[in-house]
Formats: C-alpha cells, sequence, structure tokens
C-alpha cells in the first residue's frame, strides 16, 4: 500500500478546491529505494546495474478502477487502485542493496515522487539475480 507524498496533496487541495491547474503526469514510474521515503520526499533511489524506473501508466489499463477491472470510470467504494499489470525492472547487472520502499514517479529520472511506500518485506538484491517484479495487483493505492 502507498501513501500520497505532500506534493501530490498539495496538488490535488489546490486542484479541487482552490480552482488552480494540476496537469495529469503523461507517465508514472516505479522506482525502489534503499533507505525509507516519506510524505516529504524520497529515500535513496537504487542507481547503477541496469537500473532504470518502469513506466506503469497513466492508462485505464494500467490500473484498475475501484470497482475491479480495467474497463470504465471507477464506481466501487474500495478507494482503492491496484497495478492491473506486472511491473518489471531490468535484470541487474550490479548489487542494488537492500530495497526497502517503492515509490510513483511523474518522471523517469527526477521529478517528483506522488506516492510511497514500504515494501511488506526487504529484499537484497544481487548482480545476476532474476528481474524484480511487482505481480499484477501487488502495487496499490488508496484515497481514505
Amino acid at each position: 500500500m502507498s501513501a500520497f507524498t505532500d506534493y501530490l496533496e498539495n496538488k490535488l487541495l489546490d486542484h479541487v478546491l482552490r480552482g488552480l491547474t494540476y496537469a495529469m503526469p503523461t507517465g508514472i514510474f516505479l522506482g525502489l529505494f534503499t533507505t525509507p521515503s516519506s510524505d516529504a520526499g524520497p529515500g535513496t533511489e537504487v542507481g547503477g546495474g541496469s537500473y532504470a524506473r518502469v513506466q506503469v501508466g497513466p492508462s485505464q489499463s494500467a490500473w484498475t478502477a475501484t470497482q475491479g477491472g480495467t474497463s470504465g470510470a471507477s464506481s466501487g467504494t474500495t478507494g482503492q487502485s491496484g497495478n492491473a499489470a506486472d511491473a518489471a525492472f531490468p535484470s541487474p547487472t550490479a548489487a542494488w542493496g537492500t530495497v526497502t520502499h517503492f515509490g510513483l514517479f511523474d518522471a523517469a529520472s527526477g521529478g517528483n515522487l506522488l506516492f510511497q511506500g514500504a515494501l511488506a518485506a526487504a529484499k537484497t538484491i544481487n548482480a545476476g539475480d532474476a528481474a524484480p517484479k511487482f505481480l499484477a495487483g501487488a502495487l496499490t493505492v488508496t484515497l481514505a
């Protein structure tokens, strides 16, 4: 499960309540951290060894609607969306360290952290390991 960052909370409040423009990101990218992230910002992102963020949207086919499935506008009551397909990183060619957190950004590099969260269990990723991936449904974003 992931939490909104302060950046995204402020953008959404300004957009919905104050009429300020917030442009939808043209890409949503999944990143991995070796130190904790928080609402205030990202932790230490993995670097090197063929690491690259993975694009996971935005699109209806990339994320489920609140009532389940990937078609149509959300109409359910869960307030939750999950990744509809596996999200696979490149195979590591060097040690990435122990990954503890993940985040969703609005850019392939740099950019703004939108959502962040801790992994259910830390994962040490070494050179030659299988490409790390999040299975469909493993990433969830919940509005509460």
